[in-house]
């Protein structure tokens, strides 16, 4: 098993679990969520999932021009982010895989496929 876990955050759930004015700036609101999530590559999320830790934010609609910095890969879903999930998750069989969504059917979807999910509210951001 890669020793690496990847950290899958769908970015549009995550965004709108928050009454922050995300309405007003996906864009700017998405960023922000990014930004947040970069000291998670190198700490993780103690005690639950240590670092170093792959972080992937799955971004889609207005938000797709979000781009990456460091710790943080920014992934646009040419579709469905969902489905973009499930491909990521699908694509690393040999991972400990987990995906920070509160979308049931996306986290039975993932479930199915062995990756770990928690909510938005797990991330301490």
């Amino acid at each position: 098993m890669e020793p690496t876990p990847l950290l899958i955050v769908d970015a549009a759930n995550v965004v709108g679990s928050r009454p922050d004015g995300w309405w007003r700036d996906r864009a700017g609101a998405t960023a922000r969520l990014r930004d947040a999530l970069g000291p998670l590559a190198e700490s993780g999320v103690p005690p639950h999932l240590p670092g170093p830790a792959e972080v992937v934010l799955v971004v889609e609609g207005a938000a797709r021009g979000v781009p990456a910095v460091p710790g943080v890969r920014v992934v646009a879903a040419p579709g469905s982010g969902d489905d973009t999930i499930v491909g990521l998750v699908g694509a690393a069989p040999g991972r400990r895989r987990l995906v920070v969504t509160a979308d049931r059917e996306l986290r039975s979807r993932v479930g199915a496929l062995g990756a770990e999910v928690q909510g938005p509210r797990w991330l301490p951001t």
